[in-house]
């Protein structure tokens, strides 16, 4: 699904298929299918809100595309209203026995209203809950998250955070969001050549790719760096990376990123507070390298730290520090074996993460409700 719908929700989605019939609910982007059905027991209902020559805004990041073009804003009541006319369509003829919102801003907002007297589990992955803390949105965020028969965060952080606006705390758990791992017996055998350095994320300032390429101008081996994504920074970046061994891949679809994976000997997750507040709460795409086997370069913030044990399956540094962020891929370029175990140990601490251990927690955690 290479649309507005994040292939991780379908991925979970999927996982619970096989015990529940789900239907996943999500706006409308330029060149979806209305209608798709992913699995015997998972559909996907896109819903319309807005004319379709402008209906953008839920295509990528809803707030960046805002920032990028303000006119967006007038779609934003639209999607909002289309949301809330969609679910409460659905809770007359799907008539679900739960609802799971990702997000609290706007989903868990909008769902809260619109399914009173359904079960409302709701997911932060970061953003929504470390940004948006306006006074308003302060108050949403309590209410959504009192009102929540579960809350599910990325790390124990997150928890705090929650817990702190309003969430119980026995209902409220880590459950960070699963990788489809290709989990190879074996990595393909190691091109000769530079070391082959990988960024994987949304071309944003949280990503702290910025802080990468500054910090591979001093580096003295020779190396590669493909940079996987797209957003509203990328001309920043690729004026940043002028004279570097660099490539931006842009988007690539899940094929394409595995064998990327498979290509890459540090996968390097360089991540930092965005200046609005955001960041990570625990990258998919960190998992899905480590799943792959490369060699984990990132960043001190809370996820991304309980994720890696440093020094065993990956080395931390701390954020937005370019000279800790040298240092480590430095020390990884340079050490091959030292490289090939701690890829080996991060394959190994990814299969805590992988969407069917998670995908099984969720269903547990829906039981746990739905016999309530």
């Amino acid at each position: 699904m290479d649309d507005g719908t994040p292939a991780f929700v379908a991925d979970l989605a999927l996982e619970m298929g096989n015990e529940y019939d789900v239907r996943i609910l999500a706006p409308a982007v330029p060149g979806a299918a209305r209608r798709e059905r992913l699995s015997e027991h998972v559909e996907v209902h896109r819903f319309r809100f807005f004319p379709a020559k402008w209906e953008d805004v839920a295509d990528g990041a809803i707030l960046e595309n805002v920032r990028r073009r303000r006119s967006r804003l007038l779609q934003i009541p639209f999607l909002l209203a289309g949301m809330a006319f969609s679910i409460k369509s659905s809770t007359g003829d799907f008539r679900p026995d739960a609802v799971h919102a990702h997000w609290i801003i706007p989903q868990g907002a909008v769902a809260s209203v619109a399914t009173r007297g359904v079960p409302l589990v709701v997911t932060t992955l970061g953003g929504d809950l470390y940004a948006l803390n306006s006074p308003l949105f302060a108050r949403i965020k309590r209410r959504v998250l009192r009102n929540a028969a579960a809350v599910t965060v990325m790390n124990e952080d997150m928890r705090g955070i929650a817990i702190s606006l309003g969430a119980r705390s026995e209902t409220t758990h880590v459950m960070p969001m699963g990788a489809r791992l290709s989990m190879r017996d074996q990595r393909p055998a190691r091109a000769e050549g530079p070391v082959a350095l990988l960024a994987v994320g949304r071309l944003v300032e949280k990503k702290g790719f910025d802080v990468l390429l500054r910090a591979l101008r001093e580096v003295s081996f020779s190396y590669r760096l493909q940079i996987v994504g797209d957003g509203p920074e990328r001309a920043h970046l690729e004026t940043l990376a002028a004279g570097l061994p660099v490539e931006f891949l842009g988007q690539l679809g899940r094929a394409d990123l595995s064998d990327v994976y498979g290509r890459s000997d540090i996968a390097v997750f360089p991540s930092r507070r965005a200046s609005t507040g955001d960041q990570d709460g625990l990258p998919v795409a960190m998992l899905e390298a480590m799943g792959a086997g490369c060699a984990i370069v990132a960043s001190d913030l809370p996820g991304l730290a309980e994720a890696i044990q440093s020094g065993q399956s990956g080395i931390i540094v701390r954020h937005s520090s370019e000279e800790d962020l040298r240092d480590a891929i430095t020390t990884l370029a340079t050490n091959e074996g030292h490289r090939e175990a701690l890829g080996k140990a991060a394959r190994e601490r990814s299969r805590e993460y992988s969407v069917e251990t998670v995908g099984a927690g969720y269903v547990d955690l829906f039981r746990s409700i739905l016999r309530r």
